[in-house]
């Protein structure tokens, strides 16, 4: 079996088939299907399809494990002799998915 690589919310991903991944929020309910198709690079076990950016037609099919919060991520501004400081946090929001099947343009593939 070979891999994808996809690109969602700014960031590429290597994922096979079955693999499970977090990424940047995507709307969608626990259960149902979502559509990628940012695909950049699709190997099977023989050839190597590169897109210029993308691979046009092909996409990824992933089931929505759920949606999960991030770890908490502190920032911090501080003057020193200033009494200056200011504290605040951020916690990312995230989509679990499952990476069901990989749909591949029928340019590609001849």
């Amino acid at each position: 079996m070979g891999y994808v690589i996809v690109e969602t919310g700014g960031k590429q991903y290597k994922v096979s088939q079955g693999d499970t991944l977090l990424v940047e929020k995507i709307e969608g309910e626990k259960g149902s299907s979502v559509k990628l198709d940012r695909v950049l690079l699709v190997s099977d076990n023989k050839k190597v399809h590169i897109g210029k950016p993308y691979l046009p037609g092909s996409h990824l099919v992933c089931e929505v494990l759920g949606q999960v919060r991030g770890e908490k991520v502190t920032s911090l501004k501080f003057r020193r002799r200033k009494g200056y400081r200011r504290k605040w946090g951020h916690r990312q929001s995230l989509t679990h998915l499952k990476v069901k099947e990989t749909v591949l343009a029928k340019k590609v593939t001849e």
